[in-house]
């Protein structure tokens, strides 16, 4: 794999041959093309979060890739949905962090992934 673009579906076995620093290399890369970060630091959580959320699609984690589906149907980007999965995410391991929540629950991040939809992530209800 030489290109890495978020709104293209990924091909799959390309992706699961390359390990998360390569794989981070590729996203980095596509987003420093579109000029859209200033700061290396947010690039990099960012492409990881990426690398996240396209690893669960790639290797077929339950409700992902129908989540993924399911936003694109409803008018986001491909792009935009891998950022909406990404939040999920993100929002746990802060609670994580802040000591709020002490490990991750699947359940809880398949009920999210159930409930989440264009219109809620537009609105910042995710």
């Amino acid at each position: 794999m030489k290109y890495y673009n978020p709104d293209k579906p990924l091909n799959v076995s390309e992706w699961l041959v390359l390990d998360d620093e390569q794989r981070k290399i590729l996203v980095s890369n596509f987003h420093e093309s579109t000029e859209e970060f200033q700061d290396d630091g947010a690039l990099t959580m960012h492409s990881y979060m990426h690398v996240v959320v396209e690893n669960q699609i790639a290797k077929n984690v339950d409700l992902v890739s129908e989540t993924v589906t399911k936003l694109v149907r409803q008018g986001l980007s491909r792009h935009e949905a891998l950022h909406a999965i990404s939040a999920i995410i993100v929002e746990d391991i802060f609670d994580m962090l802040k000591g709020t929540k002490s490990e991750f629950c699947p359940k809880k991040y398949r009920r999210k992934l159930e409930k989440i939809t264009a219109k809620r992530w537009r609105k910042g209800q995710y």
